[in-house]
């Protein structure tokens, strides 16, 4: 990837003092417990590598929403055990992330330690993109590596700002990220599928309107679907049975013609699963399109044929683009098709026959629930980022990381 700046680029770190611009947003339980370190354990190489070259690392994150003042549940400080215990080295806590108590710290710091400053976002400044805040951030360091791609679609402070005040460059993580998705999206083998779940048409319109014009392929599935099933003229999909949006039956059809023009297949459910209750294990029975009950049934997932189908359209690809489930994965048995689609996939990958990049964070745990989460080439943590990469929109954090 020669377009971005990367830690090759950055010269001799030894002695250097680098920044390192992380995505430490983890979650935590009642207790503040991280309860997912996989944030935490990808950051781990980057920090790792930079330390080989004999820099000193001090490490800056976001997490949770304090909205611009300091909220002890939303302190990094209870990430420190889960971080030294990933990386095998001591980590330092520093209780701000700007001002003397920082520039102490760093001053203080040994060889084989690790700083980990306070939430960015205990500062207002942080979101607003603030070039003060950036030059206080930055005023104890040398160097400065951005690798929060889950935050690159904001003009925030530390992703922007920041980037421009020292030598930058990408980390290790935000590489593979772009690395992945240039290849799945901007750059791809072909036949390219993408497959797009989700509730509302209306939240996803940019993306559909985006990958109509690049893929050869498009699933629509989730409750999604619901809505383009109606406008290609399934009349036993209706209010009661279903999500379907009837106000954005025209926005469907015109996204159908854009397909069509652009010759994009569009893939919808040829049969579906229909259950007497929004629960697990709760009544169900899979019918054909025309044989959907008006009421007292829902559609939760899809059923063999659309398997079928799906996993045969899959065959015939070299790429796949993956964003949200095929039904309502979060209650069995209704994660039955996602199940095995992903394990399809999952297959092909393996096999060497297909490059699979999957994102955001409804597929990150639709994946993990098929088991198939290391059987991808690429899956993102990032929800908005990859989202907006998939709409083909240009990411502040991104482009200002540009060689």
């Amino acid at each position: 990837m020669t377009a971005y700046k990367t830690i090759d680029d950055l010269g001799d770190l030894n002695g250097k003092v680098v920044m390192l611009r992380a995505d430490l947003n983890v979650p935590m339980d009642e207790n503040c417990k991280v309860t997912n370190t996989a944030r935490i354990d990808r950051t781990v190489p980057t920090i790792k590598e930079l330390m080989s070259k004999g820099a000193k690392v001090v490490v800056t994150s976001h997490l949770g929403r304090p909205e611009g003042k300091g909220d002890m549940a939303n302190s990094l400080c209870h990430i420190v055990e889960d971080l030294q215990k990933s990386l095998g080295k001591t980590v330092v806590f520093v209780d701000d992330c700007i001002g003397p108590k920082v520039s102490e710290a760093v001053k203080n710091m040994k060889a084989d330690e690790v700083l980990l400053l306070e939430n960015l976002r205990f500062y207002k400044e942080e979101k607003k993109g603030d070039e003060n805040f950036a030059k206080e951030l930055v005023a104890p360091v040398d160097v400065y590596v951005s690798d929060a791609f889950s935050t690159s679609h904001r003009d925030h402070a530390s992703m922007v700002a920041a980037v421009k005040l020292r030598p930058s460059s990408m980390g290790r993580l935000m590489e593979e990220e772009v690395n992945a998705l240039t290849k799945a999206l901007n750059d791809p083998k072909r036949p390219l599928m993408a497959i797009v779940g989700g509730s509302k048409v209306s939240t996803k319109l940019d993306l559909l309107n985006n990958l109509v014009k690049k893929v050869d392929k498009l699933v629509i599935s989730g409750g999604m679907a619901h809505t383009f099933m109606k406008a290609s003229g399934v009349d036993t999909v209706n209010e009661a049975n279903s999500l379907v949006q009837m106000d954005m039956l025209e926005t469907a059809r015109e996204i159908m013609a854009t397909a069509k023009a652009n010759n994009c297949e569009i893939i919808l459910p040829q049969d579906v699963v229909v259950s007497k209750e929004f629960k697990a294990d709760a009544e169900h029975k899979t019918v054909d399109l025309e044989h959907i009950p008006a009421e007292g049934w829902i559609l939760m997932d899809v059923g063999d044929k659309t398997i079928a189908a799906v996993n045969g359209k899959l065959d015939e690809c070299k790429t796949l683009v993956w964003n949200g489930p095929l039904g309502v994965f979060e209650l069995k048995p209704f994660d039955n098709a996602t199940n095995k689609v992903a394990a399809h996939a999952a297959d092909l990958t393996q096999a060497g026959k297909l490059l699979t990049v999957a994102g955001g964070g409804d597929t990150v745990s639709a994946l993990a629930n098929a088991g198939v989460e290391k059987k991808f080439s690429y899956i993102s943590t990032a929800g908005g980022a990859f989202l907006e990469w998939m709409e083909g929109k240009e990411l502040p954090g991104v482009v200002v990381l540009k060689k």
